[in-house]
This record gives structure tokens, sequence and C-alpha cells, in this order.
């Protein structure tokens, strides 16, 4: 190539990045602009797998994990059942009964607290590894999650973190540990932290692995699939409790192109307000890609 060809090439590949960098930002100046008008601290993690493109806010600020925890809990199922540890086939009994991390006193779920009450009934009864995993991130049942826990070990999916060197996650616990609560022992996370997580599964499950099929079969859609047409495809996981709202995951485009996009939220005023105002700035990241 001749040097007037290459430095042509290098102006327009300047200008292609520039208005790229640009748009970002205009877009980014756009989100926080929609966050500010809601009650409430919001983080953001955007992260383009085809050219890398990233928008972060706030990225490396923790929130209350709430159910998203539950996502690298089933990253390490999944590896202990690589392990040979078990088969996702294999069935445990269902058990209501869990030692808090303060004193290992026992304490119990309440069906009210939970999102999903098929589990409550099946008390004393088995059920696969494969069939909890499936509550535990398609329904957010607490039950399943706190089972599963005692199964694979909450400082076995914080090993397990460490070894894929994904940080700003800390997973101590199952759910409802109120004396754990009290006394500030939660699992927190960070939008940088959660975008690691899921670029990990984007990178190394094919859509059709099991895992992704239990991300694509999400019950709760009202914040980053809320706007985005039929078409598209979210492998994702929610999480609420008072004063939050989350969701993280990949978006899979029609045309094959893919991103991971995680949308934090804490101390909010109205929650359906800080649903709405998610759901909104999914779709303009949408919008930015098309």
């Amino acid at each position: 190539m001749k040097k007037s060809a290459l430095i042509t090439f290098g102006c327009f590949l300047f200008t292609c990045m520039n208005i790229s960098g640009q748009k970002n930002i205009r877009l980014k100046d756009q989100i926080i602009e929609l966050m500010s008008k809601t009650e409430g601290d919001f983080g953001l993690a955007f992260k383009n797998l085809d050219n890398s493109d990233t928008i972060f806010i706030n990225a490396h600020e923790y929130f209350h994990a709430a159910s998203t925890m539950k996502t690298p809990v089933m990253l390490e199922i999944f590896n202990q059942e690589k392990q040979g540890k078990f088969k996702i086939s294999d069935s445990i009994i269902v058990q209501n009964e869990f030692e808090s991390i303060v004193d290992k006193s026992r304490y119990s779920l309440s069906i009210n607290d939970d999102s999903d009450d098929i589990l409550y009934r099946k008390i004393g009864q088995k059920m696969t590894i494969h069939d909890l995993t499936f509550e535990m991130m398609t329904k957010s049942s607490n039950l399943a999650t706190n089972i599963l826990i005692d199964k694979v070990g909450a400082k076995n999916v914080m090993k397990l973190l460490s070894s894929l060197n994904i940080k700003e996650n800390i997973v101590l616990r199952g759910v409802e540990d109120q004396k754990a609560f009290e006394a500030g022992l939660n699992n927190k996370t960070t939008p940088f932290g959660l975008m690691q997580i899921f670029e990990h599964i984007a990178l190394t499950q094919p859509s059709n692995s099991l895992m992704m099929e239990i991300l694509f079969e999400q019950k709760f859609n009202e914040i980053i699939p809320a706007h985005l047409p039929k078409t598209v495809k979210v492998a994702h996981k929610t999480g609420s409790i008072t004063g939050v709202q989350h969701d993280s995951g990949i978006v899979f485009l029609p045309d094959g192109r893919k991103y991971v996009l995680i949308l934090l939220s804490k101390n909010l005023k109205n929650a359906d307000d800080g649903v709405k105002t998610l759901a909104v700035i999914s779709k303009l990241i949408y919008d930015h890609l098309n």
C-alpha cells in the first residue's frame, strides 16, 4: 500500500473512531440526564462485544446485589458439574432450614417473601439440581438459591470468580439471612463486576448451551427487554429489594451482534419509576446501535 493510501486510510479510521466516540459521549450524556430525573442512584456498564465499545456510569460503585448474585452461583454449579462433583440431573431434598453466617443459628424462608411458591409445596421431596437452578434463575426462587448455595458453597463461588479474574462481586451468603443483613454482611456487586460475569458467559457459552437457555427463560422482563423488538433475545438476570431494581445480561441482535448491559439502582424513592427509567435506558442503547 502506498504512503498516500496509508495516510488516507489512517485518516478515515481516525474519523470513524472519532465519530463513534462522539456518539457514545452524546448517548452517555442522554442517559445521565435521564437518570437525574428519577430519585435514586444508578450505575451502568455497557460493552459491545463486536467492537469493544463501552459506556460506564458509576461502574465501580457497589450496589446491594439482590438476586443478581444468583448468576455467579449458577456459574459455580456448572463449574462443579464440570469437575465431576455431581451431575446436573442429580437430585436434592428440598428443605427450608439454613444457617446464618453470623452465628450458625437456624432460620427459614417465608413463602410470602419469595417470588416463587412452587418449591414450598415440595419441601421434603426431591428436585434435580437442574430444576432448582432453573427456578433460581428464571423465577428468582430464594428457596432454590439457598438450597443450591448450601450445595456448592459461597466460598467456592468466590474462588471461581477469582480464578476467572472477575472482580467486584461479593457473594457471602444465601438470601433472607436477617442477622447477616443487620450486621452489614451483604452480597454486593458493581456494574463493572457484573459486566465481567456476563462477558465471560457470552464468550464461553454457545447460545444453545443449557446455561444460556436458562438465562433466556427469565420471567421478569420489565427492564432490559421491555421496549426492545421481539426479534431481540435477552439472556439476563434481574434483582430487586426495597429501593433496588436491577437487570443484567446479554442482548442478542437479529443480525448476530451482541452486547452486555448492566443496569443497577439503589435508594429509589419509587420502584416503578426506577424500572421505567432503566427500561428507557435499555431502549436508548438499542437505538444507538441500530
